[in-house]
Parts: C-alpha cells; structure tokens; sequence
C-alpha cells in the first residue's frame, strides 16, 4: 500500500499532481531532415524506442510531431493509443470557447431588484444573478456592492436571493479526488475566489483561533455557510459534511503548526457569494436579509453590474495557471453557446467532443469534462497534432500557451535554450502530457502531443492516496524528462 502524505505537506497545499506512461509503440514514421552536419546528428542520434526504454515508465506513451501547416506526421510513436490527456484538455476547451463565446466575450453578475426602491427601502426582492464568471472574487465582489450602493438603496424588505443556474450545479470537479483539495470544487453559474473558502488559524495563549474568510487583496469578511472544528483524531487530517446546507469541516489539530492557512472547496457558491455580498454591504450602511439560493431566474431593473476581462484573458490565465473550475466554466458556457444546456459535466463534454470532430477533425476524443481533471478522458496525440498544426487553430492558441521551460541535467531552466517551445503541461498521478508548438533552431515550427499515463498504477489508488501516492513525483520526472528529450531531439534534427 502507498504510504500516506504528511498532515503538514496536505496543509501546506503544495499538492503534487504527477504523472505516468504505458508500453511503449515503435516509431510510424520518421523524421526526414535534410542532411545536417554530423555534430547535430550525433545530438540526437538517441531513437525514440532508446528515450522511451531509459525512462523506464512503464504503462503507455504516446506522441507524435506534426508539420506545421500541411499536418504532416513526421514522427510518432504509438499515435492512435488514446490516453489521458489530464490538463491538455484545457487547449482544447480554449479552441472550443473561442470558437463559440468569442474572444471578447465578456461575463456579467449583476443585481435586480424585484421592485422600485422608495426612500432608500426596497419593499421586494433583491437578486444576486451569476452570468457565469469564473474570475469574480471578492474585490469585484466589492466593486459590485459600491455600484449598488449608487443606487441609493438602504434596506431590502423581501428576500435576498441568489442565482446560480446559469451554469449546471456540480457538487465537485471529479468527485474521485480528496474532499479537502482546492482544485476539486464545485460548479455553479455563480463563482467566487475560484469557488473555495480561506481557512485560517492561529495559536494564541496555547489555544487555536480559527476563521474561514471569502478572503481577496483588499478584503476578507467572514463567512457562515463554512464551518471549521478542530478534531483529535490523528487521520484523516481533513474530514467534510454537509449539514443542512452548510459545509462543515473537521481537521486534525495534531497536523497544525503554530500559523497557517490554506484554501478549502466550497460546496454552497450561491449561498457564498450571497454571504459575502451582504457582509460589504453592510458596511455601506445597506442592509439585506440573508442570502437563500433560487432555481428560478429573478427577474427585474438592473441596480449594479460588473463584467470579467475578455475572454481571451481568461484563458490566458486559465492556460498559465490551469485553473480547473476555470476551464469547467467556459466549457459549459461554450456548450450553452451551441444551444445546449448540458445538465452535467460529462453531458457537455459530449458537446466538445462533437464539436472537435466537426471542427478539428479530432474523432475519436473522450471528454468527462473541460479541465482534464477526470481520469476517464482519452485523446490521441496524432489527432490533437494535427489539429495543433492547423494555421488557423495556431494562430488563436499559440499566443496564449505559456512558454514552456527547457531544462539542464539537474531540472534548472535554462536561459536563451535555442528551441522555444510553447505549450499546455497536463499532470495527474501517473498521467502526464504535453501538447504545443516548438521552434527549432533552424526556425521551423512543429506541432507535438506527447502523453504518457500509467492507468493501471493509478487505478489501483484509493481517494485518500490521489493527493501525493507514493512513487508518482519521481515518475512524474521521469515523464517530464521524456518529454524534454523528445523535444530536444526533433530540434536537433532541424537544428539548422
């Protein structure tokens, strides 16, 4: 059995997601370089059955190089294997909401009120309605309040009321994953601080104070629909309840140091966001009942609004920092674009599933979901290369792919590497992938998916192991390595 994490290392949230290959195929193809001098051949005179076998994975790789353009398989290597693409997915959620929402699209949370406001006093009710912006926090949040504060109101009378159905209600991410991680949360049409609620202690006088705060830059009221306990037991360090509509939380006081803090998931967003929202307003002097979450869309006249960045932005960030509910928000606003409300994750990953296939000529892809979370999607690195090599797909993706770092034989970046390489990294525990452009040192460009992914080892893991399991951050490595050595030896191919 994989020996279990630290309680301090699950605190201190540095979460390891690694990475893992199959059984390696022979090479279809073939790089066919024109003659370079022999100095560059011997650099990469390494095969890919060599790289593969030295990296002794285990499981299935996965790759394959791709001319720019014309699409060309220049070399591969088991190509039509279908393997978990884990964070890769987010590329092509990215062509996918693009293509449907536009890269100007912008995403509104407004607040209505059911009835006029007379002296100050709203007799109705006040709304809280979600237009899907996976970028809210509680600075917009405030900004929100301020505008609402213009609109001379004091007291709300009727019920406070949020909505969220905008976007399907999904409890988490991949339900598979450990209840405490940040990256795991739920999905709502309404998201606030990327869905999760700021823990936070401190021991004073021997004795541990706590609070779970909406925390932002400028702000961090408190919040109710989250509870924390402190418990004896030992393990598990985190445990979760859901309790009438409120999340409540237990940690082990025995995985606590002195200070800290870190992020829990949030599993009430509607009720949350309303929460925060009616604590900065009162701070404005407004004065608004307690929030309760509503299926219907409220209806009324418009008292405050505010917007997200373009689209584009968001997927930058969302591409940089692989943000999961990210990727899961604009997928589903993507699938709602093509007329289809999907009631579930995997419902809408169906849609861009056909969607690829009309549009990328990607045919065979499984989507569970939009951020690669789910261990349960498969893509093939011919198809994805390929649809990476289209002129058209390269110039929307390609500037907003972060630049991926070269590295020296003991993993330190290396500066002014002469192959340039952009692309989306994708790890989970024994599944790794990489999919993108490089620059060779002659200044051709390619396309490559590689992926690689150990089912078998991962399947074997239970819900508590997936955090950090045993072996999977130095088979990670050893993915990675692959990878860069795959890279290095196309680029010494076409070094000139």
């Amino acid at each position: 059995m994989s020996k279990l994490p630290s309680r301090r290392a699950i605190l201190a949230g540095l979460t390891s997601l690694a990475a893992t290959p199959l059984w390696a195929n022979a090479p279809v193809t073939s790089l066919r370089p024109k003659a370079r001098p022999q100095s560059v051949i011997r650099r990469a005179a390494a095969t890919p059955e060599e790289l593969i076998a030295e990296a002794k994975l285990g499981g299935a790789v996965s790759f394959t190089v791709a001319e720019l353009g014309s699409g060309r398989i220049l070399e591969a290597s088991g190509p039509a294997v279908a393997l978990p693409p884990a964070s890769v997915s987010k590329a092509v959620t990215a062509l996918y909401a693009l293509d449907l929402l536009g890269a100007d699209h912008r995403f509104h949370t407004k607040v209505v009120a059911s009835a006029p406001i007379v002296d100050g006093v709203l007799k109705g009710d006040l709304a809280l309605v979600g237009g899907g912006d996976p970028t809210l926090n509680t600075d917009g949040m405030a900004r929100l309040v301020n505008k609402l504060a213009e609109s001379g109101l004091k007291r709300v009378e009727g019920r406070f009321v949020v909505y969220g159905g905008a976007l399907p209600y999904v409890e988490a991410i991949d339900p598979g994953q450990p209840k405490h991680v940040g990256y795991a949360t739920s999905v709502s049409g309404i998201c606030l601080n990327f869905n999760r609620v700021y823990f936070d202690w401190k021991k004073v006088d021997g004795k541990f104070k706590t609070a779970m705060e909406a925390r932002s830059e400028k702000h961090r009221p408190s919040v109710r629909v989250a509870k924390i306990a402190l418990s004896e037991r030992k393990a598990p360090v985190f445990d979760y309840v859901n309790v009438d509509g409120v999340d409540h939380w237990s940690v082990s006081r025995h995985a606590l140091n002195n200070e800290g803090g870190r992020w829990l998931p949030m599993r009430q967003p509607e009720v949350y966001a309303g929460e925060v929202l009616r604590e900065l307003a009162k701070e404005k002097g407004m004065l608004v009942p307690a929030p309760v979450k509503t299926a219907s869309r409220p209806a009324g006249q418009e008292l405050a609004s505010v917007q997200s960045d373009p689209l584009l932005t968001i997927l930058k960030g969302m591409l940089r920092y692989s943000t999961n509910i990210t990727a899961e928000m604009v997928g589903l606003a993507a699938t709602n674009a093509r007329g289809v409300y999907a009631a579930s994750l995997r419902a809408s990953g169906r849609e861009m599933e056909a969607w690829a296939s009309e549009t990328l000529g990607i045919k065979t892809a499984k989507f569970v979901d939009h951020s690669g979370l789910g261990d349960q999607s498969r893509i093939r690195s011919d198809e994805l290369a390929k649809a990476l090599s289209i002129i058209a797909q390269k110039s929307q993706i390609h500037p907003i792919l972060r630049a991926f770092a070269m590295k020296d034989a003991k993993g330190r970046p290396l500066k002014n590497h002469p192959i340039a390489v952009n692309a989306k990294t994708g790890t989970l525990n024994f599944v790794s992938g990489l999919a993108g452009y490089m620059k060779a040192p002659s200044g051709q460009e390619l396309a490559f998916a590689i992926f690689s992914a150990d089912t078998e080892t991962r399947a074997r893991l239970t819900r508590a192991q997936r955090d950090r399991p045993k072996g999977a951050k130095s088979w990670n490595r050893r993915a990675k390595t692959l990878q860069q050595k795959l890279i290095e030896r196309w680029g010494a191919l076409y070094a000139s």
